[in-house]
């Protein structure tokens, strides 16, 4: 059953990313795209938490999970704090 979660929550993320990032391709505005790109990185972190924890359970992978996350966060971070000035 976890497995199935995980894989639903990456799904998620996925579609969540490319929305966002059709959403900016086609207004333009640039908080989408960071916001894209944030859930790129959690998308991708969902894929490696599918990955580590229900195909391969005796490989650790939770340094490389955490690693798209703060990419992820840190570009929405950036983006917000751009986008105000």
């Amino acid at each position: 059953m976890a497995t199935l979660i995980y894989a639903l929550c990456a799904i998620t993320s996925i579609a969540c990313a490319v929305l966002l990032l059709n959403g900016f391709r086609r207004s333009g505005a640039r908080l989408l795209l960071w916001a894209g790109l944030c859930f790129a990185g959690m998308a991708l972190n969902n894929v490696l938490l599918f990955v580590d924890l229900g195909l391969t359970p005796e490989l650790d992978l939770s340094t490389y999970r955490a690693l798209p996350t703060a990419i992820g966060l840190a570009l929405l971070t950036y983006g917000l704090v751009w986008e105000v000035r």
